[in-house]
């Protein structure tokens, strides 16, 4: 595939922007995604090298003196139908800091520097390089830390995630642990709330074994006069100090709360650790494809956009797509823009890999039915030896 990701920058452009692209960067590098696969466009060289065929993500910046410039480039990306975010400076001031044509276009709120990974993560979930789906798991001890885990699972909601916390998201009548190892398989990062007794819970114990072992990050929040846990060896830790906590109280299930600061930071590194978490999964999925593929002697390529061609004997492609998580409807035809992309390749199949451990019974049922029913099949990395060698 020789198509680019586009990434458009438009408006009144400056010290924010390349604060965004050198984020960018890092965490395209993070994806294992190489940098040449992305073309920035400005003003400058639209003309030149814009193409409307090709991934395109615009970003526009605003203006606090109200000059809207760009307005005829960002006519043509409308017209096109590129995702297009506005960034405004004041909360009341959109409709003067950006340009009418973008007034019916959902605006994002720049407050600090703590936002740049939230826009750089809107950037790769354009680009489908980053799940839209932003599942964060929190791991605490009720006991010990409740007061503070529901306070992270109402400021992570505000912030667009989908928050797993085990006393607001399990419904009457489900099976609890069952759902809670499904709902950890599905997330994207564990935020894990350190209290001095929390591995005394051997359910604790068990969700950080759980983390590890299917490389899930984790971002963990070490209490004051606690230590790091070893066994959370992927973890990305936040040394937590009294000072971090309103009016100091940080020892208290139902009184202790977070500063509002302390918050922003704590989301600011789960956006930061989800393109690295993404990458570590992928890479086992490609890892066990490609020891399966070796066994048996096949002909593939991992491509530059992490994909897995094999060339059939009829000089038709398979393609296989390493995807972390559940597998959705909405996963398979997301795939199939990717069938639209390669349509001058000789494409056979497309087939999205994934682990199915802890996956609950349901699901796997339901992604069977799929099966029957999408151009995009959804396929067990455990059972890939078996199925390449028999297909």
């Amino acid at each position: 595939m020789d198509y680019k990701y586009q990434l458009i920058v438009l408006g009144s452009t400056g010290k924010i922007t390349n604060t965004v692209l050198d984020t960018l960067w890092q965490r395209v590098k993070d994806l294992g995604v190489s940098t040449s696969k992305f073309i920035i466009i400005d003003e400058l060289n639209f003309k030149r090298e814009y193409t409307a065929n090709c991934p395109a993500f615009c970003i526009y910046f605003g203006d606090l003196t109200n000059n809207h410039k760009n307005l005829d480039i960002i006519k043509k990306l409308i017209n096109d139908g590129t995702l297009i975010i506005p960034f405004f400076y004041n909360e009341l001031d959109f409709q003067s800091e950006i340009p009418e044509v973008l007034h019916n276009h959902n605006g994002f709120l720049y407050n600090a520097l703590d936002d740049i990974e939230r826009i750089v993560s809107l950037i790769l979930e354009g680009f489908s390089l980053l799940r839209n789906s932003r599942k964060i798991f929190i791991s605490y001890k009720r006991n010990e830390s409740r007061s503070v885990a529901i306070q992270l699972f109402e400021e992570f909601e505000k912030k667009g995630f989908d928050v797993f916390l085990d006393t607001h998201s399990i419904r009457p009548g489900e099976p609890f642990q069952e759902e809670l190892w499904n709902r950890m398989t599905d997330c994207d990062a564990i935020v894990l709330l350190n209290t001095e007794k929390f591995l005394a819970s051997k359910w604790c114990k068990e969700e950080i074994a759980e983390a590890n072992c299917k490389l899930i990050g984790i971002v963990q929040l070490i209490w004051p006069n606690h230590k790091l846990e070893s066994m959370a060896e992927l973890c990305l830790p936040i040394n937590l100090k009294d000072s971090d906590f309103i009016d100091g109280i940080y020892n208290d299930k139902v009184l202790s709360q977070l500063k509002k600061n302390v918050v922003n930071e704590i989301t600011s590194k789960v956006e930061s650790i989800r393109a690295r978490n993404l990458a570590s999964r992928q890479d086992n999925i490609i890892t066990e494809f490609t020891s399966a593929s070796k066994n048996l002697n096949l002909n593939i390529t991992l491509q530059p956009e992490r994909y897995i061609n094999q060339k059939l004997a009829d000089g038709r492609d398979r393609i296989f797509i390493p995807t972390v998580g559940i597998p959705h409807s909405f996963s398979c035809n997301q795939s199939e823009d990717l069938i639209a992309e390669i349509k001058k390749h000789n494409v056979e199949s497309i087939y999205l890999l994934y682990d199915h451990i802890r996956i609950r019974d349901k699901w796997l049922k339901h992604l069977d039915w799929l099966n029957k029913h999408l151009t995009v099949k959804t396929l067990k990395i455990k059972n890939v030896e078996l199925w390449l060698n028999h297909n």
